[in-house]
């Protein structure tokens, strides 16, 4: 073809440009597009579908973030919807890649399965500094168990767990931080999650009890020792898991509590007066 273009061009060594074998193959492809572009009518190829289907594919797509094409798909095929898999494809919406989950949704799932644990210290009238051990259950908020002492360790921690636990077996996860207190306690068995570094909202439960200890309890008192301050803590633990209120669990308490609807009202003193529980009598 080119040989035959020379013959009928004049002066054709004045448009001449150099070019190198790769760019004319891949002019020959370009041409042999648009050829059979051109010869076939737009009408070919796969039908086109209605856009109700469409709008159903979107539907189902953002409705199910997790599902694939092949999921939709079969879905597709169970409302008698008959449509190629790669089709489908053309018409899915983009998706961002999913983020990591989080602490709050993990919390969430598992509640069920996760006892909290943490310290804090309570000083006593002749300024010693007594260690407390809260044992909470993400389920219900509920404080299963209370202990004090003045030298904590691993192998004490490990111990009162397993007088938290005495008849049934430590649940799957035991969220606590990075305290040298808790060091060897995957040997009891649950699997440790264990919080960030300086982040203690990641342990949110408890830290939420311990403001509430400190508040309700232990901040209006002047604690004479370690077997006075078990004590005080054994009468609020009754209080909070029997009468306390909490927003999270709709306004019941741990326990749940039963409405009264009849009967004379009357203030029950909990925690030594500092609280009271109102409760109906029969008349």
């Amino acid at each position: 073809m080119l040989v035959w273009f020379s013959k009928r061009m004049q002066n054709w060594k004045k448009a001449l440009h150099i070019i190198e074998p790769e760019t004319l193959i891949r002019w020959h492809r370009k041409g042999f597009a648009l050829f059979w572009g051109w010869k076939f009518s737009r009408k070919a190829g796969r039908p086109s579908i209605h856009s109700s289907t469409i709008h159903l594919i979107r539907k189902i797509a953002l409705a199910n973030p997790l599902w694939g094409a092949p999921r939709i798909h079969g879905e597709l095929q169970k409302l008698g919807i008959n449509i190629a898999q790669s089709t489908l494809e053309k018409y899915l919406p983009k998706r961002k890649r999913p983020s990591p989950q989080t602490w709050k949704t993990f919390l969430k799932n598992h509640s069920k399965e996760i006892v909290a644990i943490d310290f804090f210290i309570v000083p006593t009238i002749k300024f010693r500094m007594l260690w407390t051990l809260v044992v909470l259950s993400h389920d219900r908020r509920k404080i299963i168990h209370f202990a004090v002492t003045e030298h904590p360790s691993g192998a004490w921690t490990a111990q009162q767990l397993r007088n938290a636990f005495p008849y049934k077996q430590l649940p799957k996860y035991l969220l606590h931080d990075r305290d040298r207190n808790f060091w060897g306690l995957s040997r009891l068995g649950a699997e440790e999650i264990i919080t960030a570094y300086r982040s203690p909202w990641q342990n949110g439960y408890v830290e939420r009890v311990i403001g509430s200890i400190r508040r309700e309890c232990t901040d209006h008192l002047i604690v004479f020792g370690a077997r006075h301050l078990r004590r005080i803590l054994k009468t609020y633990q009754t209080y909070y898991n029997k009468s306390r209120t909490h927003l999270s669990l709709n306004k019941d308490s741990p326990v749940p509590r039963r409405v009264q609807a009849q009967g004379n009202i009357v203030a029950i003193p909990k925690v030594g007066g500092l609280h009271h529980e109102f409760r109906r009598q029969a008349a």
